[in-house]
């Protein structure tokens, strides 16, 4: 069985161990990347700057509070190129701001979860969205996403 690739987004070195702690539990198959900011991100997903040889990711978790490009820059960028708008983008954040919703879902973003601050209720937020998004929908091919 092939892993799902997951790129995430995020800054906060915390929350990148319990989502890597959480990923790892799972009985699902995941090679997770990790990125620590907006502008890194664009890089990894056009292959340039230190990532010539970057692997496209099935899916991305997305934090909206990142350094040099936010989360919603960083989401038009990937939703209005036709090359990367194909890759399910799941912002996952702790935010709840009505405003960072909107923008969000008017930007094409696929899902929007807010950050518990309970380390088992963040945990068991990681494990709905891996059950959901790998276990449950079916993503788009990598060879057929760009035909």
């Amino acid at each position: 069985m092939i892993p799902i690739h997951i790129l995430l987004v995020e800054d906060n070195e915390g929350d990148i161990l319990l989502t890597r702690e959480a990923l790892e539990e799972a009985k699902i198959l995941t090679q997770l990347t990790v990125v620590r900011d907006g502008k890194e991100a664009m890089d990894f997903l056009t292959r340039q700057g230190r990532y010539p040889d970057a692997e496209m990711p099935d899916m991305l978790l997305l934090d909206v509070n990142l350094p040099k490009r936010n989360g919603h820059e960083v989401l038009q960028f990937i939703k209005g190129n036709e090359n990367l708008k194909h890759i399910p983008v799941i912002i996952h954040t702790t935010s709840s701001s009505p405003k960072d919703v909107n923008m969000a879902y008017s930007n094409y973003v696929n899902c929007f979860i807010t950050k518990p601050i309970d380390v088992s209720e963040f945990m068991g937020v990681i494990a709905s969205i891996e059950n959901f998004w790998i276990s449950i929908v079916k993503l788009p091919s990598k060879t057929e996403a760009n035909e």
